[in-house]
């Protein structure tokens, strides 16, 4: 067997409401085969991962999934289980996966939900490679998997800060999103109100506050300047000077990197000239510059400041253990470090205790070594720095804190300039305040908040609440308003109404659509920009106040959501277009994935859905949320039993979208003023002006407001791409749109043949993605609007030989209307200007394109003009009989 490929879905997705991999795997020789066929094989798996016996699988009850091994099961399942099994054991709480057949009888995609991304690719791919061990009855090394599977962890995983802070962020429901792997850069928020973090440094941090911490001598130089006392010292760059300043002070001194953190490089108590020469060396490793200082006695605390004010406060004990009058030094060390709660790093709430150069050092400077054995009850102290990254231990005193360091704190915070910082100091006692028992070490810009949420002894202290207070002030919202547009056909003229309106309005709208990405006024990204990656990019700019964001079925299913919920969740309609694509089997299987989008709401959010499709009408029932139904019909009983209730619909009753609400209607518009309607004749326009109408009503506008700011919408403008107009210097039209399926083209279509009485020539062409029958359906559906047809194949054949859409297409039409005259191009432009040049006498060409930019440049070299539908409709009413014409005279 072997992988084929990996992905990951950050979002809500179709499998389940948080972050998965999916992996799919070819099973090759382990097609169709099962658990059963292999002697031995469950046992010694199970001998590898006795932690299977808890899994309940379809059982629903611990020992199901055993049994199912023993019954006989296919492989792809096996390695789903055993890999959410390593990442347990790995230290993640993972309960989701899901193993389901891909389209062929040896591809399986396994669905897995993940703690850490690297960890759980990790794991799939472990999992793969132990299974096939233990069918084989091979070796595997399995602890040294799992010590590799750690150091991914540690490389990859978020530190116990970030890891506290995105926690309550989360409590809060508060959006979050990590910005980089190997990183503890997070952004908290969306859009306006977002908040970047990294690790404890604020989005208000000073740049220059931190370089200055960072700088021990200039810190000292700082503090000392403002009458805070600091330890005598001077900063060296070798031997010779540490040795002069060494001379100068009390002994003993501490020799330490003058721009390290987390104690790394630190030797403290040193009394003798070698051992000076030893600890600088030791230093030197870290940062040429190092830092020579008088010890000052007492107990090391550390204060934990934001906004001037001490949130928490801990006595930090060094590393050391306690005797048993049995073990060695060394053996107690390896003893305690077993302790779940310590880890590597920064990985658990304590870090393991390291015997290094050190340590051995100060053990050999108080005549100990490592080998010696400790008496019962005796602490022996393995260095004299007190660090959590060293091994040592915190005590929680906040509520013992003198009021005079509560001032100190405020001072040191303020003059170094951070609103985030951790203080280090030494006090005889740290509820009294005594001038002269006390100095500051150090003032940390990025602080570690483990040993104030996981102290040894005391209370917890929530320091990651405390910051998220400080970066969200009361009132302040963490998440700007997200409109999500999804359904077949209209989420791009549906999603640009809706942000226009916004925009009218006065807010930055960060929006999404198949043809880029907008940010307020500016286009700040070209292409299909309907899935995840576009939407968190809108999130993260912080100028939007608004985000309306198109949201295609392939985003979904490849990257699921690109946030966590919305306000407001559209489906325009929904057809048959997809099927055969991406495992999606029926108009249900379209419908489930779409569905997420009016799913995924917040608590105050609606889903606004066309009560004209059944499919959606039957979803719409099922959902938690209220409801807003738009219709361009008003006898659907559906629709009157929802208006009966007094819930929100829109509808288009003789010309007018008229709201109702609570009993009663409020007129909103007419539509055969407005352009984008084309007067009316654009059903499928004004369908989407409705679900535009809708969604900005829930979010404040007035109807007074919308109706005139609807009325300004100008399609060749804002609304580039569909339903364009070109004049040809000789009068004739030319018409341009993205009709890519069936439904879109019926709705075009018919509203040419009412407008013009007749078929019209059109040049067609289809995305080579879509399933033959759909395809077929779609030609002959032309059939009914367009004479001659000219059928064009797309550059981006999307997996189909050149050609072989122009012969599906053409045999298709000529099946149904051998009569009809059909042009095969292989090329959209030259189609299209084949049709200009053959169709002299009728005064429109439709062309359906693949990209708008060919047909615009061809249209500039015909010396065509882009005109707005005014002047299309009021030019048609001097030449045929074009409906309602008169009202634009």
């Amino acid at each position: 067997m072997k992988m084929v490929t990996m992905r990951v879905i950050e979002g809500p997705n179709v499998y389940v409401d948080r972050p998965v991999i999916v992996m799919r795997i070819d099973l090759m020789a382990f097609t169709e085969r099962d658990s059963d066929e292999y002697p031995g094989f469950v046992e010694r798996l199970l001998a590898l991962c006795p932690g299977l016996y808890d899994h309940h699988c379809a059982m629903k009850r611990p020992g199901g999934f055993v049994e199912r091994l023993y019954g006989g099961t296919y492989f792809g399942h096996i390695i789903e289980h055993v890999a959410l099994e390593l990442q347990t054991v790995l230290g993640y709480t993972t309960n989701f996966g899901k193993t389901r057949n891909a389209g062929e009888p040896s591809l399986y995609d396994i669905v897995m939900e993940y703690g850490c991304e690297e960890v759980g690719q990790f794991a799939l791919l472990t999992a793969m490679e132990l299974v096939q061990a233990c069918v084989f009855d091979t070796p595997f090394a399995l602890e040294e998997k799992l010590e590799e599977g750690k150091r991914i962890a540690a490389k990859y995983d978020l530190g116990p800060s970030t890891r506290a802070l995105v926690e309550e962020a989360q409590r809060r429901h508060i959006p979050v999103r990590r910005i980089a792997r190997a990183s503890s850069l997070v952004q908290l928020g969306t859009g306006k109100y977002r908040r970047l973090f990294e690790a404890t440094v604020g989005p208000a941090t000073s740049a220059i506050a931190v370089d200055i911490a960072s700088d021990k001598v200039l810190t000292k130089r700082l503090l000392s300047d403002a009458g805070i006392a600091v330890p005598e010292g001077s900063v060296v760059y070798d031997v010779r000077e540490a040795l002069q300043v060494y001379s100068s002070l009390q002994k003993p001194v501490v020799v330490k990197p003058r721009d390290s953190c987390q104690g790394n490089g630190v030797t403290m108590g040193v009394q003798t000239p070698e051992q000076l020469a030893k600890a600088f060396g030791v230093a030197q490793r870290f940062s040429q510059a190092v830092l020579v200082e008088q010890i000052v006695n007492g107990q090391q605390y550390r204060l934990m400041v934001i906004d001037g004010q001490v949130v928490a406060a801990s006595q930090r004990l060094p590393a050391h253990v306690i005797g048993d009058g049995v073990h060695t030094i060394e053996e107690l060390v390896s003893m305690i470090n077993l302790d779940p709660l310590r880890g590597d790093g920064h990985e658990k709430p304590l870090t393991k205790i390291r015997l290094d150069e050190t340590a051995k050092l100060f053990l050999q400077e108080k005549n100990r070594t490592i080998y010696d054995v400790a008496k019962r009850d005796e602490y022996i102290w393995l260095r004299d720095s007190a660090n959590l990254s060293t091994g040592g231990i915190a005590i929680d005193v906040t509520q013992q804190v003198h009021d005079g360091f509560l001032r100190v704190a405020k001072r040191v915070a303020t003059t170094i300039g951070l609103d985030i910082c951790g203080i280090d100091l030494i006090a005889q006692d740290i509820a009294q305040f005594e001038k002269g028992k006390w100095v500051v070490l150090e003032v940390n810009a990025a602080p570690g908040i483990r040993m104030h949420h996981y102290p040894s002894v005391g209370q917890t202290r929530n320091v990651a609440k405390a910051l998220l207070d400080h970066a969200f002030a009361p009132g302040v919202q963490a998440r700007v308003p997200i409109i999500a547009i999804t359904g077949t056909n209209g989420k791009t003229t549906t999603t640009r109404m809706i942000g226009y309106l916004l925009g009218q309005a006065g807010y930055c709208v960060g929006m999404t659509t198949t043809e880029g990405i907008t940010i307020g006024h500016e286009q700040v990204m070209v292409g299909d920009t309907t899935g995840p990656q576009s939407a968190r990019l809108v999130l993260a700019d912080p100028t939007v106040e608004i985000a309306v964001l198109e949201t295609a079925r392939g985003g979904i299913l490849r990257g699921g959501l690109g946030y966590d919920f919305a306000d407001i969740g559209i489906i325009t309609n929904l057809s048959d277009d997809h099927l055969g694509q991406d495992g999606l089997a029926s108009k249900e299987d379209i419908l489930h994935t779409k569905s997420l989008v009016v799913e995924r709401l917040l608590e105050h959010g609606i889903a606004i859905i066309n009560a004209q499709d059944e499919a959606l009408l039957r979803l719409s029932t099922k959902l938690s949320h209220p409801v807003v139904l738009t219709s361009l019909e008003e006898d659907l009983p559906a629709l009157q039993e929802h208006i009966k209730h007094g819930h929100r619909a829109y509808v288009l009753i003789d010309g007018m979208i008229i709201e109702f609400f609570e009993g009663k209607k409020y007129p909103i518009l007419r539509v055969d003023h407005l352009a984008i309607t084309w007067f009316g004749h654009a059903r499928f326009h004004i369908a989407n002006v409705m679900q535009a109408i809708a969604a900005t009503r829930h979010l404040g506008l007035s109807r007074e407001q919308i109706a005139t700011y609807v009325s300004g919408f100008v399609p060749r403008l804002q609304n580039r791409g569909r339903l364009m107009i070109y004049r040809l210097p000789c009068g004739r039209y030319v018409v341009a749109d993205y009709g890519h399926n069936t439904h879109g083209m019926e709705a075009i279509g018919t509203m040419m043949s009412r407008l013009f009485g007749r078929k019209i020539p059109a040049v067609i062409g289809f995305p080579g993605d879509r399933a033959d029958q759909i395809l077929i359906e779609a030609a002959q559906e032309a059939t009914r609007f367009f004479a001659p047809i000219y059928v064009k194949e797309d550059v981006d054949k999307r997996g189909r030989q050149p050609g072989a859409m122009l012969s599906l297409l053409v045999k298709a039409i000529q099946e149904i209307e051998p009569t009809i005259h059909v042009v095969a191009m292989e090329n959209e432009r030259v189609a299209l200007s084949q049709a200009i040049r053959e169709c002299v006498t009728v005064p429109v060409i439709l062309v359906f394109y693949e990209v708008l930019s060919p047909v615009e440049t061809l249209m500039q070299e015909l010396q065509a003009q882009a005109v707005d539908v005014h002047d299309f409709f009021q030019e048609q009413a001097k030449k045929t009989k074009v409906v309602n014409a008169s009202i634009l005279v």
